[in-house]
């Protein structure tokens, strides 16, 4: 079994609808795939209702966190999305990030850079307004040559001239609240030097004590020193170490399947979930 457990589509910050994504997934010899896109659960329909035979869905997403100023990505899988509480918190993270958004604009205006807020929604195409939205619209004005030369402190990155920091949960509180709607958590690339997100192991430790189920270590953004430490650590807290791509779609290259979860560790996650189960095409198999 091959089985990537972190891709985004374009209803939040990846560049292809979701139907798209599993259609892509299959073709790349994908078995089982987790649609987790930024603080929403919009792609799960469509992405089921396009689900291509020998694929299983697994619905996520990819909670927005923040601690001592430092973003922190928490994945969550198989979680009832009408839980009261999780499902609250979402909606505050998302209208938070459309007024970073807007802010964010307004800041590069400031600083000569000609973008508008139509042209940014634009891109985004009717989804969620991201950073990486912006990134494209200053492509389109000439004002970098690719996305990634936005994310520097000249531009939008962390710490950046026009970055604005924005409302997102505590990781440990993420976790709970995770479980508390029946789900799977597992930390986002926490050693993702290149990004600047480097959580302090004495975090993780107390994310596990949480309810953590486990750590990303082969990412694309994890050089080799950060895999071995990370699998390491989980094995200290008694973790679960898994791989995935990461994918966005253009933004990342279509690197779907690029990285991969063992599938005793998929299996385990699955018998710790009972906010909802994976989706299953009637030919799969599994």
């Amino acid at each position: 079994m091959r089985i990537d457990l972190h891709s985004h589509s374009s209803d939040s910050d990846g560049t292809q609808p979701p139907a798209d994504v599993v259609r892509r997934a299959r073709e790349r010899g994908l078995d089982v795939l987790a649609l987790t896109d930024h603080d929403t659960v919009a792609g799960h329909r469509a992405a089921i209702e396009a689900l291509p035979a020998g694929l299983t869905f697994v619905p996520g997403m990819e909670l927005s966190c923040r601690r001592a100023g430092q973003s922190i990505h928490l994945l969550a899988y198989l979680f009832d999305p009408l839980e009261p509480d999780l499902a609250a918190e979402c909606v505050r993270i998302r209208e938070a990030r459309e007024l970073r958004g807007q802010e964010t604009v307004e800041r590069l205006v400031e600083l000569g850079v000609p973008v508008t807020w139509e042209q940014v929604s634009a891109v985004a195409a009717g989804s969620p307004v991201g950073r990486p939205h912006i990134a494209q619209a200053m492509v389109a004005a000439g004002v970098i040559a690719a996305p990634e030369l936005a994310f520097t402190p000249e531009w939008i990155g962390t710490g950046g001239r026009a970055y604005v920091s924005r409302y997102a949960l505590d990781p440990e509180s993420a976790v709970r609240l995770v479980r508390a709607a029946g789900g799977v958590p597992v930390l986002a690339h926490p050693k993702a030097a290149k990004r600047g997100t480097v959580v302090p192991d004495e975090w993780i430790a107390e994310l596990a004590r949480a309810g953590l189920f486990g750590i990303e270590a082969d990412h694309q953004d994890h050089e080799a020193p950060a895999r071995a430490h990370v699998r390491r650590l989980a094995g200290e807290l008694g973790l679960a170490v898994t791989g995935s791509s990461d994918d966005h779609g253009e933004l990342t290259g279509h690197r779907l399947g690029c990285e991969t979860t063992a599938p005793e560790v998929y299996e385990r996650l699955v018998a710790e979930a009972t906010g909802a189960t994976p989706v299953t095409s009637p030919h799969s198999g599994f």
